[in-house]
């Protein structure tokens, strides 16, 4: 491609590089040049235009953000894409889900040239309808086609999707402790699960004892259950856990190194996953049991080494309400 200043008898059918002010308005740039444009820019005495040109082998940016648009999607599962416009095209969710990348793929792509760039979501993000992805921009005008060719072959086939949800119904067990917080919480826990496409169709209160807990978890049929004691879980072998053990289940993961979230575990019962909740979860704020949450819901396995790997970044936000901050008060 070709770019500069070019003498206006020389400028038709090169695309306009900067908005220029005529009798009648404003051409824009990004448009390709006709005559009745060079005949407005004569009469606005206009006799020089800064222009791009496209040379042999060149692909204009549309064509080019649609073309990479089409590699990193393959099937397409989850998103739709917009039509190409001033270079640019976005991927956006058909529905909640969490975002999947082939994060080496997407580098590899944007390592081709500066021109071609794909900028997305944090891999496992999770978004609603509509939410967008990825924006794939091509910066300049056009690029060369050689280079177009090696970003979509790195493209490989499908380095982006969402995974959409694959669980549907979710059971909340709430353990009590005198003067606990009760059922507090249910309506954060709700609104997080609805997000999701999950309905909460049972809510079950029990004293916080492993026997009725564990009670409880073995009665559940949803296909996800989640459970927040009255009282933190401070230890693999403390009632939540345990109880999980005596209904039959396993613990997959107790703790994970993200702040705040600790005091999560994962685990399994009769083919179920369950999640035991931090108390952190009874605000809406965003903490680690969202991360899990929102994997585990849309069928994304989380191991204990997925878990521990969530340190890099899991330092989030400050709850204001935590009863013993990070910081303490000053002095």
């Amino acid at each position: 491609m070709i770019f500069g200043p070019v003498p206006l008898h020389e400028a038709e059918g090169a695309v306009l590089a900067h908005s220029v002010a005529v009798r009648q308005g404003r051409l824009r740039k990004g448009r390709v040049l006709g005559g009745a444009d060079i005949a407005a820019l004569a009469e606005a005495q206009i006799d020089t235009v800064i222009v791009a040109r496209l040379e042999a082998g060149d692909v204009g940016e549309n064509e080019a953000a649609a073309a990479l648009a089409k590699a990193v999607l393959g099937g397409g599962q989850g998103l739709d894409v917009t039509p190409a416009f001033t270079g640019r095209v976005n991927l956006l969710a058909q529905g909640a889900g969490v975002v999947q990348l082939d994060v080496a793929a997407l580098e590899a792509v944007n390592a081709v040239d500066p021109m071609i760039t794909i900028a997305t979501v944090p891999p496992h993000g999770q978004l609603g309808n509509g939410g967008m992805a990825a924006t794939i921009k091509i910066i300049s005008y056009a690029v060369s086609g050689s280079a177009l060719q090696r970003a979509v072959g790195a493209a490989g086939k499908g380095a982006i999707s969402l995974a959409r949800p694959v669980l549907h119904t979710a059971t909340l067990i709430i353990t009590e402790i005198p003067g606990g917080a009760g059922d507090k919480g249910r309506k954060a826990i709700a609104d997080r699960l609805a997000a999701l496409d999950v309905a909460l169709d049972a809510v079950v209160m029990v004293p916080h004892e492993r026997d009725a807990l564990a009670a409880a978890l073995s009665a559940a049929q949803s296909d996800l259950v989640l459970v927040l004691t009255g009282s933190a879980t401070s230890d693999p072998q403390d009632v939540g856990p345990s109880a999980l053990r005596a209904a039959g289940g396993q613990v997959e993961r107790f703790g994970m190194p993200v702040d705040p979230g600790n005091l999560l575990f994962t685990g399994a019962l009769l083919g179920r996953p369950v999640i035991g909740l931090p108390g952190c979860a009874r605000a809406p704020a965003l903490n680690g049991a969202d991360w899990v949450l929102s994997r585990i819901v849309c069928g994304v396995p989380v191991s204990a080494r997925d878990i521990a790997g969530m340190g890099v970044g899991g330092l989030l936000k400050e709850i204001p309400t935590r009863p013993q901050p990070r910081r303490g008060a000053k002095p």
